[in-house]
């Protein structure tokens, strides 16, 4: 789920880029570039990968 956002935050980054699209200072494309890779080094790391079941044991 992480990946997916922050596909789609690279992809408003893009867009911001190309277009040259005049943002304000805080939703710049570097800005939104650095968020998306800030996702997705949490994805890398296995947050949001789910919950695991600890304690039970399988016999």
């Amino acid at each position: 789920m992480l990946a997916i956002i922050s596909a789609v935050l690279f992809f408003i980054a893009f867009l911001i880029n190309a277009a040259d699209i005049s943002t304000n200072d805080t939703f710049t494309s570097t800005n939104v570039m650095l968020l998306g890779l800030t996702v997705l080094a949490l994805h890398l790391a296995g947050i949001g990968s789910g919950w695991s079941v600890r304690g039970r044991s399988r016999r």
